[in-house]
């Protein structure tokens, strides 16, 4: 359904302003360009020994000297705050590339040399369809975000959970998987990922997090990939059950739910979403207020999915939208039936 590989957009001046305003844009080192300096590279294989699409990287010694303190200041600041003293205890002790997708990432593995504990933080190369997308989740979506950028790196931290092409081929078929709240789960985040035009969620762009309640188990997808918010110009693209690395749990939502249920979940969804959106209605204007005067996508692909919308919705809402920014305003506004009169969502 996505043929080529998108157009990378620059991060407006008046983009930056709103990251600045809510913290986003910070003194962080500008390590990207820095990162591509690496003199080697290996395969990364995971814990079973199978190969995966990383690349562990390797740099001279004087290189990855300069690199070291620069990323733990950069992994203080994203997980404290700014102006926190820096540990002296993290080390940097692998640094994985990522040769895929749009925002070619870094995954830069910190140690804590007490405990042996690791963590990880991504540094991608920045793109204004990738914020937005990850602000339009931090306001939106029951889940907090935490990122920063500076200049063209964007700091992104790591989202824990089982990857949705592992969690499909190796626990749908698990004994005692709580079947109804996965159908569930992922009948509400196709919901949420349609109604704010976030594109391209295959089973490897999200996670799903297992956490164990106190009768049951309870599940939550969540999207980790954002390179897609508002691009492509095909409605189907927005639906994550469209995709085919996703049908196994397409027709288990299919088998288990029948359609009153179906339609109580979207209904759920959207409530929830509508009062998030309530709730951060300033944060949202101004983000919406910048990302609709923008371009941020090809021209027929803002038409065609306009005259898509159109026919879904059986309405001519959408014709008149420029961008892609307007074309998601409008379609928030629509499907949560927020009132358009008011000044955030007066197009």
């Amino acid at each position: 359904m996505i043929a080529r590989r998108k157009i990378r957009y620059p991060v407006s001046p008046a983009l930056r302003q709103y990251l600045y305003h809510f913290q986003r844009q910070r003194d962080v080192p500008k390590v990207y360009n820095d990162l591509c300096r690496f003199s080697g590279a290996v395969p990364y294989e995971n814990p079973r020994g199978l190969e995966t699409l990383w690349l562990t990287v390797m740099y001279p010694p004087q290189v990855f000297a300069e690199l070291r303190p620069r990323l733990t200041s950069i992994y203080t600041e994203l997980k404290l705050g700014q102006g926190s003293r820096q540990p002296e205890h993290l080390l940097v002790d692998r640094i994985d590339y990522g040769d895929f997708g749009n925002s070619k990432p870094f995954r830069i593995r910190v140690t804590n040399l007490f405990n042996d504990n690791s963590d990880y933080f991504y540094v991608k190369h920045a793109d204004a369809s990738r914020i937005y997308g990850l602000e339009l989740e931090h306001i939106l979506s029951p889940n907090r975000i935490s990122y920063l950028i500076n200049g063209n790196t964007l700091i992104e931290e790591h989202i824990a959970g089982v990857p949705g092409d592992m969690f499909v081929r190796e626990y749908l078929e698990r004994p005692g998987l709580n079947k109804v709240r996965i159908a569930k789960e992922f009948t509400k985040f196709n919901e949420r990922s349609f109604i704010r035009l976030l594109g391209d969620m295959r089973s490897v762009n999200y996670v799903v997090e297992i956490t164990p309640d106190f009768e049951e188990v309870q599940y939550r997808v969540r999207a980790i990939d954002f390179d897609q918010q508002s691009y492509e110009g095909k409605a189907r693209v927005y639906h994550a059950f469209r995709f085919r690395s996703n049908r196994a749990v397409t027709r288990l939502a299919f088998d288990v739910l029948n359609r009153t249920s179906i339609d109580q979940y979207v209904a759920e969804e959207r409530a929830q979403m509508a009062r998030r959106a309530r709730v951060e209605s300033g944060r949202l204007r101004a983000l919406l207020g910048v990302m609709r005067r923008e371009e941020i996508a090809p021209h027929f692909h803002v038409a065609n999915l306009a005259m898509e919308l159109d026919i879904m919705h059986g309405t001519h809402d959408f014709a008149s939208c420029q961008t892609m920014g307007e074309l998601t305003a409008r379609h928030i506004s629509k499907i949560l039936e927020l009132d358009p009169n008011e000044p955030a969502w007066d197009l």
